[in-house]
């Protein structure tokens, strides 16, 4: 079975109501398993030797990663990037032969939530950019990182989906997820 590892980057998981929804529903597929980043971090702080090198032996055993978050002020939530100054640095910059070189090739996909409408985020909207755009930091990172990007997968108007709506952005999800565990097959891995 292929492992798929969602790190789920949400202040408080409890009041949400898109991402927990969200978290839920992926954890039924098959292979995956979701890691609530916040309750492993309620100070916010990653130690970049003890707590990164745990978080480094996840990401090289998983096939594909996926960092769910709801975009917060057209960025990702304060604990993502301090994961990324964290384990990615160490990975890439401390113990590149042993770990971001293992690393290369994994895929990753981005799936967010925002609170406004999918026209607010373009051009001519009220946001001014496009999610494209907004998560190009992301796209960047990938690429320096040597990981795959996937298309994200995005909920719009997270804080007022109808039941109906909810429950449809849930079996999205899950689709979503089948269908980037398919196009990104198993990794074969070298040992370090």
């Amino acid at each position: 079975m292929t492992r798929t590892l969602i790190l789920l980057f949400h202040r408080d998981i409890k009041t949400s109501k898109v991402n927990r929804a969200l978290s839920e529903a992926a954890a039924t597929v098959p292979g995956t398993t979701v890691i609530d980043m916040q309750a492993r971090y309620p100070g916010g702080a990653i130690d970049m030797l003890a707590d990164a090198e745990a978080e480094a032996r996840a990401l090289i055993e998983a096939d594909r990663i996926v960092l769910q978050f709801p975009v917060q002020w057209y960025s990702t939530p304060a604990l993502l990037k301090a994961w990324q100054d964290s384990v990615l640095t160490r990975m890439y910059y401390i113990h590149a032969d042993t770990e971001g070189d293992r690393l290369a090739g994994t895929p990753v996909m981005v799936a967010a939530t925002a609170g406004n409408v999918p026209d607010a985020y373009a051009r001519g909207g009220a946001n001014h950019f496009t999610m494209h755009e907004l998560l190009a930091p992301l796209r960047a990172t990938a690429l320096r990182c040597g990981l795959p990007w996937h298309a994200p997968h995005l909920v719009f108007r997270a804080d007022r989906l109808t039941a109906e709506e909810l429950a449809a952005a849930r079996q999205s999800y899950v689709g979503a997820l089948e269908a980037f565990i398919a196009a990104t097959p198993a990794r074969t891995r070298s040992a370090a």
